[in-house]
């Protein structure tokens, strides 16, 4: 009788094997492993209903759908573009966003999002991706001239843009001052369609468009232009412009001058030629440090000429908690120029971490350059000082002394990654809002 009431189960005992003693253990066992298997079936119902009201749900709450909509994210030309689907006519203003050490194009996503949803019709942003990861220990004249070379590949594919500007983090700012001094040319008014000529790298024209460039250049007026396009703004974001050799440039150091020394000795070791050049310890050919070459104009790299021809330069610096460059060097400025501590607590409601706006004028550089001319001795710093404030700069102090993410203010600056850098977004704002379009 046991065995009858059990028959339909698949594995029961075979008639043949109905007078043998039956295994309560065994259909126990199999009882179990049966409950297990519907119970299994019914949460992956349940697990898949929830997941798809989850999916739904996050497509209204979590997700940007102008993500998806508004904006496009391209690979081009070594990089990736940013840029708004619906714009018509395409944008004329080209941004090209320059990473730091062992970055990539992925550090200014957020950036290039905010550019693009901000002013669609008028931006399109190049995250440059030519100098990242180990690439960027091989000196900033290579990474300079690889960036060069990329701006003039998208410039090529893009003939519509007319106006470019470049934002800069850490040693990005670096690459990038070299590579407007490669970029740098006088040329007509009037961009004549096809590839820019610039000085040094060479381009081909037919004697048509020559005869074109003659014609032009009687009817126009000389103008600078970078990459054959109108320079608008040059901003960066704690770069080390006076480089890293000075004390407490490196904070993480802690001013401590046997870790300071044993740091510039060492550099080479870490970050490659790149480390010789921001511990201006490069003296190839018996030519003074390449930093210090990039404060003036040489007869192939107009650096000085470049930054001028921008309407505007910014510099974006933290004034504390930034472990890798020191506010001296990140603001261009002289140890006692820089602003009493008092200042960093003033708040803006807007952009609570924006603590002091600085812009520079001819007048404030002449009586700079007054102020110092007695003094007997300089050192590498104030000559490359003297010679970045041949032009005005904007400088905006940055404090981030009341983030939990202050630890990490040299990525926060730019909002490297949302999840671990969104107190800088406030920061991020201030200069689109700014931006000269």
């Amino acid at each position: 009788m046991i065995a009858a009431n059990f028959s339909p189960i698949q594995t029961a005992p075979p008639i043949s094997n109905l007078n043998r003693p039956f295994n309560l253990q065994l259909l126990s066992s199999f009882l179990s492993r049966r409950r297990k298997k519907i119970n299994a079936a019914v949460l992956i119902s349940v697990d898949r209903s929830e997941m798809d009201w989850i999916r739904r749900f996050s497509v209204g709450c979590f997700s940007d759908r102008r993500s998806n909509k508004d904006f496009k994210m391209e690979a081009d030309s070594g990089g990736v573009d940013v840029f708004s689907t619906s714009a018509k006519p395409p944008p004329e203003h080209l941004i090209i966003m320059v990473n730091g050490l062992i970055g990539s194009a992925a550090d200014w996503r957020f950036a290039a999002e905010q550019f693009v949803k901000k002013v669609p019709d008028k931006v399109i942003v190049h995250r440059s991706e030519c100098n990242s990861s180990k690439l960027t220990f091989d000196g900033v004249d290579l990474m300079g001239e690889r960036l060069a070379a990329e701006v003039l590949a998208v410039v090529k594919c893009r003939p519509e843009v007319q106006k470019i500007s470049f934002v800069a983090h850490s040693l990005g700012g670096l690459i990038a001052r070299y590579a407007i001094g490669r970029l740098y040319e006088h040329s007509p008014e009037h961009r004549p369609i096809g590839i820019p000529k610039v000085a040094g790298i060479p381009t081909i024209a037919t004697t048509e468009e020559h005869r074109n460039d003659s014609v032009q250049s009687l009817e126009h007026p000389c103008k600078a232009r970078i990459a054959g396009l109108e320079p608008m703004n040059f901003v960066t974001f704690a770069t080390p412009h006076l480089g890293s050799k000075g004390h407490k440039q490196l904070p993480i150091l802690c001013g401590l001058p046997f870790l300071e020394r044993r740091a510039s000795q060492t550099a080479h070791l870490v970050a490659g030629r790149t480390g010789k050049h921001l511990f201006l310890n490069d003296r190839d050919d018996g030519k003074p440090p390449l930093l210090l070459q990039m404060v003036n104009d040489s007869d192939n790299l107009k650096f000085i000429s470049a930054l001028r021809a921008f309407k505007r330069r910014v510099a974006y610096a933290n004034a504390n908690y930034d472990h890798m460059v020191g506010w001296r060097t990140s603001s261009i400025r002289r140890q006692h120029e820089l602003p009493p501590k008092s200042d960093l607590l003033i708040t803006d409601e807007r952009y609570p971490h924006i603590v002091r706006t600085e812009r520079e004028t001819m007048d404030n550089i002449r009586n700079k350059a007054s102020s110092v001319i007695g003094d007997q001795s300089i050192d590498l710093e104030e000559k490359m000082i003297r010679g970045l404030t041949q032009v005005p700069w904007e400088r905006v102090d940055v404090s981030f002394h009341k983030s939990r993410q202050r630890y990490v203010a040299h990525n926060t600056i730019q909002v490297k990654s949302y999840w671990m850098n969104s107190d800088g977004t406030d920061v991020v704002f201030h200069m689109i809002d700014n931006f000269l379009l």
